[in-house]
């Protein structure tokens, strides 16, 4: 009989037991109620500055940056994939002249930085330099307009420049457009008094 007792009580002990266990193991609640191990926030989306688009042409989006053509070759997405990375930055005269990272960049800084990017240039030119440069005439993707007072580049159909010439007042979609400085510009500018130079291929 007392046998019989001892093990009926081992038996309840045991049932006790158990769950007190499987308690412990589970995560212990926050002041918030929920889990207390929560998963980490998802990572913010990466700035855009290599999107592509369909077709030949070039399209400005709307944060300033362009989309590059996937019919394009690779250097010619390359440059515009480094001028994204330069809209940001101030109108400084004679920045990128002396070296291609500067705290902000003139006309032909600007020029020689995409064509940089696009491995088409060594050293930064001014531009002068770039009334000689590379080819006469404009070119299939690439046309440098240039003169010995102001320089700018249109890359498959859009223009990077720092000068706001031919802005509209219906750009407000495009605000950087409307800055001073290295950007892309939505707009076509008369190249009287330019000579147009373009990268050898291209």
């Amino acid at each position: 009989m007392f046998s019989l007792r001892a093990f009926a009580l081992a038996i309840t002990s045991l049932t006790l037991v158990l769950p007190a266990t499987a308690v412990a193991q589970t995560p212990a609640p926050d002041k918030s109620g929920g889990a207390a191990f929560q998963p980490p926030p998802p990572p913010p989306p990466p700035t855009p500055v290599n999107l592509t688009v369909p077709g030949a042409v070039a399209q400005l989006m709307p944060d300033g940056t362009a989309a590059a053509p996937a019919d394009a070759p690779i250097q010619v997405q390359q440059a515009i994939w480094a001028g994204n990375e330069i809209q940001d930055k101030p109108y400084i005269y004679g920045g990128g002249h002396r070296k291609f990272q500067d705290r902000g960049y003139d006309c032909s800084g600007t020029v020689s930085y995409a064509l940089k990017g696009a491995g088409l240039l060594d050293s930064p030119l001014d531009s002068s330099s770039f009334m000689k440069w590379g080819e006469r005439g404009p070119g299939q993707w690439i046309t440098v307009f240039t003169n010995p007072g102001h320089a700018y580049v249109v890359i498959a159909g859009l223009r990077l420049d720092t000068s706001v010439a031919a802005a509209r007042s219906d750009m407000r979609q495009f605000k950087k457009a409307t800055e001073r400085g290295p950007r892309w510009r939505p707009t076509e500018r008369s190249p009287r008094g330019y000579k147009r130079r373009h990268p050898v291929g291209f």
